[in-house]
């Protein structure tokens, strides 16, 4: 009996081509198809069904000459999404009726016969390319959402890349090993993820925000050059280029400095790159850290346009506007964009500007603009010597047309206002971003002093090895330490991150310690570790390349969530399957939890 359901089935679902498959030297053949009906049309008493599946679509031809009555009637009928299978044969289209603009649109199939395998409801929304509906929407019904063809290519885009990226490194010596899910928390800047034991009442397993340590493990049993395409997990708030989980082409290797792990990579892109149909020219340029915060006010920078920060602090230190000079004199920033095209905005239009400065930590924006007609408006020139104004124009190549915004702060919050106003102005002024930008920034500092917590925290990570020179630093000069780190950036997005680790235990634990560990936390979070690394563990280093940004990017999308199969909403729900959801009393009580 099953033999037989089996043979039905394959009879019952069995086609010969794809919808994206048949050409003009397919003429004459007889072909079966299957898919999804997404066009029907009644044309003078032909019926026109352009069916399709995830390869494309073909058009179909109902002729009641040459289909019985029945099929005639079928085809009359059909409803978009219903699923059927047509037999017919292959024929060229009349020259009048070629469709260029589909991949089988010289030709056309003459159905002889056609049977409904399954009818649909009608669809919440269209499947098409292009389509208005909210995001939320889509989202409830993603299976139908992945059918439009956009989508669909998303995915394939996504398979691709995965896929040259394994074949990249599996060609250069590389094991993909996988690494657990369940794991143990450790600080790494966002919150875990926990999941309860209940064979180990009180205690929780962690989902990883990366696999760091486990793949330095893996370094330390001699594995030597590992690769996992990992999922990671972070309970942090969303963006478009956020999700609570993600995944990372997670990479480490043995006896390499950052030099070596940078020209792999480089390799490895321009494999990805070739696979994608995408173009690049590879090496890579590069850009040290204090460079890039210091000309674009990140450490990810898009250099596909210009707008570059200028830094005024020696221009202004003395100048009557007091909120800059008072900045200049007490060890701040004074710095400016030149944003081209926008001197003609209305005073209320720029005043708006200083809602994106409040919400990157400014306490107001001053601004300058030089109308197309040669005025110059500003409630801060007057504050200027002619001197002074003279070379503040200078310093931002300042011409009629232009809006000049400034901030006065900590050279952090400077940065901070400028990097997103620049990126703001080209957004609303239609700057051309055209193509992909690639480069590496390199040498981030060892640490950095965090305000609100009052202590020292890792730039990159706690396993970041320095330059020995700077090693006597992490006690007394912790600011001063450099590292061994590297970041991938496209397009204004850091898409992947990695540096050289520490591999040596007594230097681990005074870096944990200078983050502020005592002995104890040390030994609780990290023993492990420091263990591993006392038992010959070899110099190593590596990277995580964010394989969603990447892919998003590639398929030149706005968010993630356009390449993911089934994402998140932004506050971190499933509207397809409903989750989170509430679970059961007996649940809870299964793994000794209570809800208050």
């Amino acid at each position: 009996m099953t033999g037989q359901t089996i043979d039905y089935m394959n009879e019952y679902c069995a086609h010969t081509h794809t919808c994206g498959q048949l050409r003009l030297p397919d003429a004459g053949t007889e072909v079966v198809l299957t898919g999804w009906v997404w066009h029907n049309r009644d044309h003078g008493g032909l019926i026109f069904v352009d069916l399709r599946d995830r390869a494309g679509y073909t058009q179909c031809v109902f002729d009641p000459d040459c289909v019985s009555m029945d099929d005639f009637a079928k085809a009359e009928h059909l409803g978009r999404e219903w699923v059927v299978k047509v037999r017919g044969t292959v024929r060229a289209r009349m020259e009048e009726a070629v469709n260029p603009n589909m991949a089988t649109g010289e030709v056309e199939v003459l159905a002889s016969a056609i049977a409904v395998l399954n009818p649909s409801a009608t669809p919440p929304f269209s499947i098409e390319d292009g389509i208005e509906t909210d995001e939320a929407t889509r989202m409830k019904w993603r299976y139908l959402d992945i059918r439009r063809p956009e989508m669909m290519e998303s995915l394939r885009l996504r398979h691709t890349v995965a896929q040259a990226m394994r074949s990249a490194l599996n060609a250069r010596g590389f094991l993909e090993v996988e690494t657990p899910i369940l794991t143990k928390s450790t600080p790494e800047g966002a919150r875990d993820y926990i999941v309860p034991s209940r064979p180990n009442p009180g205690k929780f397993y962690a989902l990883p925000q990366s696999p760091q340590l486990l793949k330095q493990m893996l370094m330390v049993a001699g594995v030597e050059r590992y690769y996992q395409i990992a999922r990671c997990f972070r309970d942090e708030d969303l963006r478009a280029d956020r999700q609570p989980e993600f995944t990372q082409v997670d990479i480490e290797m043995s006896f390499v400095g950052q030099d070596e792990v940078m020209a792999l990579m480089e390799d490895a892109m321009a494999e990805v790159f070739a696979a994608a149909g995408a173009s690049h020219t590879f090496p890579l340029p590069r850009m040290e850290y204090a460079e890039s915060m210091e000309r674009f006010g990140n450490d990810h920078p898009d250099t596909r346009f210009g707008m570059e920060l200028v830094t005024l602090t020696d221009i202004v230190r003395d100048c009557g506007f007091k909120v800059f000079s008072a900045v200049a004199q007490s060890g701040g920033a004074v710095k400016a964009v030149n944003a081209r095209g926008a001197g003609d905005w209305s005073r209320g239009d720029i005043e708006k500007l200083a809602d994106i400065a409040a919400e990157n930590g400014a306490k107001g924006m001053a601004w300058i603009a030089f109308t197309s007609d040669g005025q110059e408006k500003s409630p801060i020139v007057k504050f200027f010597s002619d001197e002074e104004y003279r070379a503040l124009k200078e310093a931002v190549d300042a011409q009629p047309g232009d809006l000049v915004l400034f901030a006065a702060d900590t050279p952090e919050v400077a940065n901070a206002v400028l990097s997103a106003l620049r990126l703001h102005m080209a957004d609303a002024l239609g700057v051309e971003r055209a193509g992909h930008a690639l480069l590496w920034v390199v040498n981030f500092p060892m640490f950095k002093y965090d305000e609100a917590e009052k202590r020292y925290a890792a730039e990159h990570h706690p396993f970041t090895r320095m330059p020995d020179g700077d090693i006597d630093k992490i006690e007394e000069a912790p600011l001063e330490c450099g590292s061994y780190s590297y970041d991938l950036v496209m397009d204004g997005y850091e898409i992947g991150g990695g540096t050289i680790r520490i591999h040596e235990a007594e230097l681990q634990r005074r870096v944990l310690k200078r983050i502020g560990l005592g002995d104890d936390e040390v030994n609780e979070k990290f023993g492990y570790l420091i263990e591993a690394l006392s038992l010959g563990a070899p110099p190593h280093g590596g990277i995580a390349l964010g394989l969603d940004r990447l892919v998003m990017l590639l398929a030149q999308k706005d968010s993630i969530r356009d390449v993911i199969a089934f994402p998140k909403t932004s506050s971190g729900s499933c509207p397809m399957t409903g989750a989170p959801d509430t679970v059961s009393a007996r649940q809870l009580k299964e793994v000794n939890l209570g809800l208050r």
